[in-house]
């Protein structure tokens, strides 16, 4: 622009700047979506081993020298393997990479109320290390069964170590299988996972078994062992991973927004309102326990707390939603389960609150056989391994499992020897 003053012109040049002011802003836009990155995706936390409770006993320093995945650096894949919710987000989606599809099956066993739980066996693919029969029994998470990708993995590794393997398909999961009574799987029922023990006791008498949980299934074997010391015979040891132990204290956390937990709350009431709903003809009419109310407000419900009011405390005749919290979390009965116990959570669940694991560090302070393992990443059954962007096939949930139950089979077949020693 020039202007005239006494006869002279004044050149003042405005254009260069525009451009350098648009380069600003898109300096800024760059490093403002670079930040949301590394903020969302938690790029700048380190990789760790995961903090273990336990106390120092022979057995306990056995299956950890044993086991030495329990002690290295968890290392999930740099790009995303950080973030709790995409390692989540990848196990729900997805389930897992490369998922094998193992032959086993499919038992039908008759329950007294008149229901049939159901369950999957699969036989070993070679001789185990041990030369024993060793038969994992298995207990997926909410609304799950033996054909979800996460499960299929972790039998297909187990079966090339030698166990043998029978997966519960909790009672109403099975989108092809009809209920035979008015009933379906709950948070803490145990009477499916007991009948498929039993078979597999009465079936195979000569087996040890190791008692898997994952999530929900996790509460449920916890609770199954403390329940009567009984059923823990012929168990070598339990492994519970990613599970909250008190449903009672989970629902207030359900209810918050921190981590996302109540998006993930109405997902999980969304889910369990399909599988229901599915089975409307047998859970809905004169002869159950559910009125055509009790419907309305199925279809109306955006939490699992709502559900567990509106329709699963009735299931087994539960005054109260507080009163089948209570009776069906694993918390009140884990304390009586004297087998090798590892419980194993992360640090970024985005379902399982913080404050929830002072429940199995205590454990582990308190009891000689429980072992805590807590993780830095690895999400809700995500647990991914990988370089940079592709996960591995298997990961690291699944290798400590059988990693643990491996060091559990050598110590249980040296035992007589070092006794005689």
């Amino acid at each position: 622009m020039a202007t005239q003053d006494s006869g002279y012109y004044d050149y003042t040049i405005v254009a260069p700047e525009m451009p350098a002011m648009f380069d600003g802003m898109k300096l800024a836009a760059v490093a403002t979506v670079l930040y949301v990155i590394v903020r969302c995706l938690n790029l700048k936390s380190p990789t760790a081993a995961p903090d273990i409770t336990y106390q120092d006993t022979p057995l306990n320093r056995f299956l950890l020298k044993s086991c030495p995945i329990l002690t290295k650096e968890y290392i999930p894949p740099l790009l995303w393997g950080k973030s709790g919710h995409l390692q989540t987000a990848l196990y729900g989606k997805m389930g897992r990479v490369s998922c094998p599809h193992p032959i086993g099956l499919r038992k039908y066993l008759p329950m007294q109320d008149g229901a049939t739980a159901t369950f999957d066996l699969f036989e070993p693919m070679g001789d185990h290390r041990t030369g024993d029969d060793v038969t994992m029994v298995i207990c997926p998470g909410i609304g799950n069964h033996s054909e979800k990708h996460y499960i299929r993995t972790f039998v297909g590794h187990s079966q090339k170590e030698g166990y043998r393997c029978a997966v519960l398909n909790h009672l109403g999961a099975l989108p092809n299988i009809e209920l035979t009574s008015p009933r379906m799987f709950t948070y803490g029922c145990t009477w499916e996972f007991a009948s498929m023990v039993g078979y597999i006791k009465k079936m195979f008498p000569h087996t040890h078994l190791i008692v898997v949980g994952f999530s929900l299934g996790g509460n449920i074997v916890c609770k199954f062992l403390g329940e009567n010391r009984t059923n823990q015979e012929r168990v070598l040891c339990c492994v519970s991973v990613c599970q909250g132990y008190s449903a009672l204290r989970a629902q207030e956390t359900f209810l918050q927004w921190d981590q996302c937990r109540r998006f993930y709350n109405f997902l999980m009431a969304d889910n369990m309102k399909k599988i229901i709903l599915s089975h409307r003809g047998s859970l809905f009419g004169s002869a159950t326990k559910m009125e055509d109310a009790d419907l309305s407000r199925l279809y109306t419900a955006t939490s699992l707390m709502q559900i567990d009011e509106t329709i699963m405390r009735k299931f087994h005749g539960h005054n109260s939603l507080k009163e089948y919290y209570e009776k069906e979390s694993c918390v009140h009965y884990i304390h009586n389960v004297d087998v090798p116990l590892l419980l194993v959570n992360s640090a970024d669940d985005p379902l399982v609150h913080g404050s929830l694991l002072t429940i199995p560090r205590t454990l582990a302070e308190k009891k000689q056989n429980v072992i805590f393992a807590l993780t830095l990443h690895g999400g809700h059954l995500g647990f991914f391994e990988g370089a940079v962007l592709v996960p591995q096939p298997l990961t690291w949930m699944d290798k400590v499992i059988v990693g643990y139950a491996n060091a559990m089979c050598q110590w249980e077949k040296q035992k007589p020897t070092e006794e005689t020693s």
